[in-house]
């Protein structure tokens, strides 16, 4: 069991203002949204595949994804609608409208059949989520029994200390408003014994959990053959 001291603070489960979603595109996520998507292609080795990106916000990862994967079909998915339309913008600039859908869709009520997924990702959705399991049973359903899975979020450090050097440690290019939505996110997460728990009750076999950075937790599995 874990040794954290610090509760949860939930933060806003949707963030929907036009200056949110201008403010979060803004924030230089080239470098961890490029590792992410590099990530999950290594787990889905297909030339063809159906992925899912849940919470995808402005889109960012599903761009990535098209330019390494030419052939792979992308939905993404968001209850933002401003974050979305920011989505569109940046789709539609990289022209990439036929391989990209976006759409309205709550994480935790997937409107797609069972099994229609190769790959779902998901970066930074989970600690926006009250309770995270129905989106992790959605996800095991849409899924192929064999499909592959990466999921990152960030970690709820154990004292108010360390989020401290975490939100001062991103860097002056960042405002004070930005660095706020960073220090709420953290107090919004979940630790790594918390999301062991829930993927243990979505029952979700073959999965590896484990700290992919000093603020990330990943949940990863391979495309089984």
């Amino acid at each position: 069991m874990t040794n954290n001291k610090l509760l949860r603070i939930l933060e806003p489960e949707v963030m929907d203002s036009w200056e949110e979603a201008v403010e979060y595109d803004a924030m230089d996520f080239v470098e961890v949204n490029t590792a992410f998507a590099q990530t999950a292609s290594e787990l889905c080795r297909l030339d063809t595949a159906k992925v899912l990106d849940a919470g995808t916000g402005t889109a960012r990862i599903p761009i990535i994804l098209s330019q390494i994967h030419p052939h792979w079909q992308i939905w993404g998915i968001d209850l933002a609608e401003n974050m979305l339309k920011l989505g569109f913008q940046n789709v539609k600039a990289a022209g990439l409208q036929d391989r990209i859908i976006l759409e309205i869709v709550d994480a935790r009520r997937l409107p797609y059949p069972d099994d229609y997924f190769d790959l779902v990702i998901s970066n930074s959705l989970v600690h926006h989520l009250p309770n995270p399991l129905p989106f992790l049973q959605e996800l095991k359903r849409v899924l192929q029994p064999k499909g592959a899975i990466c999921i990152r979020d960030l970690i709820r450090p154990s004292d108010a200390a360390t989020i401290d050097l975490l939100v001062e440690g991103i860097g002056t290019e960042y405002s004070d408003r930005q660095k706020d939505l960073f220090r709420d996110s953290l107090h919004a997460a979940f630790t790594i014994d918390e999301v062991e728990q829930l993927v243990t009750q979505a029952e979700i076999p073959g999965v590896r959990i484990y700290q992919s950075s000093d603020r990330h937790w990943t949940v990863e599995r391979s495309w089984r053959h």
